[in-house]
Protein backbone atom coordinates (compact mmCIF):
# COMPACT_ATOMS: atom_id res chain seq x y z
CA UNK A 1 0.00 0.00 0.00
CA UNK A 2 0.72 3.09 -1.03
CA UNK A 3 1.45 6.27 2.22
CA UNK A 4 -1.19 9.21 1.45
CA UNK A 5 -1.70 12.55 2.46
CA UNK A 6 -4.58 14.38 2.84
CA UNK A 7 -5.59 17.65 1.44
CA UNK A 8 -8.45 19.46 1.24
CA UNK A 9 -10.98 19.84 -1.81
CA UNK A 10 -9.53 22.54 -3.39
CA UNK A 11 -6.31 21.98 -3.32
CA UNK A 12 -6.67 18.15 -4.58
CA UNK A 13 -9.00 20.12 -7.44
CA UNK A 14 -5.70 22.46 -7.74
CA UNK A 15 -3.62 19.24 -8.28
CA UNK A 16 -6.14 17.55 -10.56
CA UNK A 17 -5.89 20.31 -12.31
CA UNK A 18 -2.22 21.11 -12.74
CA UNK A 19 -1.83 17.26 -13.49
CA UNK A 20 -4.08 17.83 -16.88
CA UNK A 21 -2.37 20.59 -17.77
CA UNK A 22 1.13 19.17 -17.72
CA UNK A 23 -0.17 15.92 -19.10
CA UNK A 24 0.72 13.63 -15.95
CA UNK A 25 -0.64 12.11 -12.59
CA UNK A 26 -1.72 14.21 -9.30
CA UNK A 27 1.33 12.16 -7.76
CA UNK A 28 3.58 13.55 -10.05
CA UNK A 29 2.51 16.81 -9.67
CA UNK A 30 2.77 16.94 -5.82
CA UNK A 31 6.16 15.12 -6.21
CA UNK A 32 7.55 17.94 -8.44
CA UNK A 33 6.41 20.58 -5.93
CA UNK A 34 8.24 18.60 -3.53
CA UNK A 35 11.41 18.36 -5.52
CA UNK A 36 11.71 22.14 -6.81
CA UNK A 37 11.30 22.78 -2.75
CA UNK A 38 14.19 20.74 -1.53
CA UNK A 39 16.46 21.76 -3.80
CA UNK A 40 18.60 24.36 -2.53
CA UNK A 41 19.61 27.43 -4.98
CA UNK A 42 22.94 29.62 -4.80
CA UNK A 43 21.01 32.39 -5.65
CA UNK A 44 18.04 34.13 -3.54
CA UNK A 45 14.52 32.92 -4.69
CA UNK A 46 12.43 35.89 -7.23
CA UNK A 47 9.26 36.56 -6.37
CA UNK A 48 6.04 35.77 -8.54
CA UNK A 49 6.02 39.00 -8.88
CA UNK A 50 9.65 39.30 -10.23
CA UNK A 51 8.80 36.16 -12.59
CA UNK A 52 5.68 37.82 -14.21
CA UNK A 53 6.83 41.48 -14.75
CA UNK A 54 9.91 41.53 -17.11
CA UNK A 55 10.61 45.80 -18.04
CA UNK A 56 7.11 46.96 -19.29
CA UNK A 57 6.18 43.24 -19.65
CA UNK A 58 3.87 41.92 -17.46
CA UNK A 59 2.91 37.59 -17.76
CA UNK A 60 -0.92 36.92 -17.42
CA UNK A 61 -2.88 33.66 -17.52
CA UNK A 62 -5.97 32.69 -18.00
CA UNK A 63 -8.16 29.37 -17.18
CA UNK A 64 -11.25 28.49 -19.32
CA UNK A 65 -12.99 25.50 -20.14
CA UNK A 66 -10.58 23.49 -18.12
CA UNK A 67 -7.43 25.13 -20.11
CA UNK A 68 -4.14 27.44 -18.56
CA UNK A 69 -3.55 29.81 -21.71
CA UNK A 70 -0.50 31.99 -20.75
CA UNK A 71 0.55 35.61 -21.99
CA UNK A 72 2.71 38.60 -22.00
CA UNK A 73 0.92 41.53 -21.74
CA UNK A 74 2.49 44.89 -23.13
CA UNK A 75 2.22 47.80 -20.76
CA UNK A 76 3.72 50.05 -23.68
CA UNK A 77 1.42 48.54 -26.65
CA UNK A 78 -0.96 46.77 -24.86
CA UNK A 79 -0.89 43.89 -26.92
CA UNK A 80 -0.98 40.24 -25.75
CA UNK A 81 1.63 37.70 -27.10
CA UNK A 82 0.28 34.06 -25.88
CA UNK A 83 2.83 32.08 -25.48
CA UNK A 84 0.88 29.08 -24.31
CA UNK A 85 -0.63 26.20 -25.65
CA UNK A 86 -2.54 25.87 -28.61
CA UNK A 87 -2.38 29.59 -29.62
CA UNK A 88 1.06 30.07 -28.81
CA UNK A 89 2.99 32.34 -30.95
CA UNK A 90 -0.19 34.45 -31.63
CA UNK A 91 0.17 38.34 -30.77
CA UNK A 92 -3.50 40.53 -30.58
CA UNK A 93 -3.40 44.22 -30.18
CA UNK A 94 -6.15 44.36 -27.57
CA UNK A 95 -6.75 41.87 -24.47
CA UNK A 96 -9.87 41.57 -25.74
CA UNK A 97 -8.72 40.03 -28.81
CA UNK A 98 -6.64 37.67 -27.15
CA UNK A 99 -9.80 36.71 -24.61
CA UNK A 100 -12.11 36.26 -27.76
CA UNK A 101 -9.12 33.92 -29.36
CA UNK A 102 -9.23 31.75 -26.47
CA UNK A 103 -13.07 31.58 -26.46
CA UNK A 104 -13.37 30.75 -29.62
CA UNK A 105 -10.58 28.02 -30.02
CA UNK A 106 -11.79 25.98 -26.63
CA UNK A 107 -15.87 26.78 -27.36
CA UNK A 108 -16.34 27.53 -30.62
CA UNK A 109 -20.36 27.30 -30.45
CA UNK A 110 -20.27 30.45 -27.84
CA UNK A 111 -20.41 33.97 -28.43
CA UNK A 112 -16.97 35.09 -28.13
CA UNK A 113 -17.60 38.47 -27.18
CA UNK A 114 -15.42 39.59 -23.30
CA UNK A 115 -13.54 42.46 -22.38
CA UNK A 116 -10.25 41.23 -22.05
CA UNK A 117 -9.20 43.50 -18.99
CA UNK A 118 -12.36 41.24 -16.77
CA UNK A 119 -10.88 37.85 -18.64
CA UNK A 120 -7.12 37.83 -17.82
CA UNK A 121 -5.44 37.54 -14.64
CA UNK A 122 -2.08 38.87 -13.46
CA UNK A 123 0.53 35.98 -13.54
CA UNK A 124 2.08 36.89 -10.54
CA UNK A 125 0.07 35.15 -7.58
CA UNK A 126 -1.56 37.52 -6.43
CA UNK A 127 -5.04 37.22 -8.00
CA UNK A 128 -5.60 40.09 -9.49
CA UNK A 129 -6.99 41.31 -12.81
CA UNK A 130 -5.20 42.99 -15.87
CA UNK A 131 -8.04 45.79 -15.36
CA UNK A 132 -5.78 46.39 -12.10
CA UNK A 133 -2.83 47.37 -13.99
CA UNK A 134 -4.31 49.12 -17.03
CA UNK A 135 -4.07 52.65 -15.84
CA UNK A 136 -1.01 52.65 -14.31
CA UNK A 137 2.42 53.61 -15.85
Amino acid sequence: MSPTIEVDAQTYRSIEFAARMGNTTAGEVVARLVRSASVPSSAPAATSKEHAETGRKVGVYVDYEGHRTRGSYDRDTKRIDITSGPLAGQSFKTPTGAARAVVAHYKPDVNPNRNGWSFWGLDDGSGELLQTIRYST
